[in-house]
């Protein structure tokens, strides 16, 4: 059976850091894949902005970003209530040398953006992850979107190095309901949609 289109066009909800700022941010070709064969398939139909090549190169890019700069957790509890039940595991599992009492959200796709500064097609990458309600957000939580598939325009920020969690201290029940949950930080919000 075929899966629903993987080219499903993304929609931006809101802008309002562009609307606040005055100012327009430079804009990317970005597409979203739930995993590597997905990105590899549109690449081979010419329906991705990637080859074959550069969909391996960024997904180990966003796997690597996932292992350094995942939101991490004191319990499986308090992952699953900004991630979902079942949306999470140890650190131990994801990265070799993790802590089994640490627990961060399983990769659920891969957002990449086709930065184009002069030097030809240059792919960066972000991990995401499945949010309490169902839809995705990137490792910082700073964008959310209805889904982990398909493509749009975004500015070049959402592909901004996040900040690296690995040896930091783990979010508590208390940390992370004072962050308003994680991906409820603000910034950017956008959807899937077709």
């Amino acid at each position: 059976m075929r899966k629903r289109s993987r080219t499903v066009a993304l929609s931006i909800v809101g802008a309002t850091a562009f609307a606040l700022s005055g100012c327009r941010e430079e804009q990317v070709d970005a597409q979203a894949y739930p995993d590597l064969q997905s990105c590899k398939e549109a690449a081979a139909a010419g329906n991705g902005i990637l080859t074959a090549d550069d969909c391996e190169a960024a997904i180990s890019e966003a796997q690597q970003l996932h292992v350094e700069s995942a939101p991490r957790y004191d319990s499986l509890a308090v992952c699953e209530e900004q991630h979902g039940q079942g949306a999470c595991g140890s650190e131990a599992q994801a990265a070799s040398g993790g802590s089994g009492s640490i627990f961060m959200p399983l990769l659920t796709g891969y957002l990449i953006g086709n930065m184009l500064s002069g030097r030809g097609g240059y792919a960066r990458s972000q991990p995401l992850y499945r949010t309490a309600d169902g839809k995705f957000t990137n490792a910082s939580g700073s964008s959310v979107y209805s889904g982990n598939s398909g493509k749009a325009k975004l500015g070049s920020n959402q592909f901004t190095k996040p900040a690296a969690t690995v040896g930091k201290p783990p979010m508590t029940k208390a940390t992370a309901a004072s962050r308003g949950g994680f991906g409820k930080t603000g910034g950017v919000r956008g959807g899937y949609g077709g």
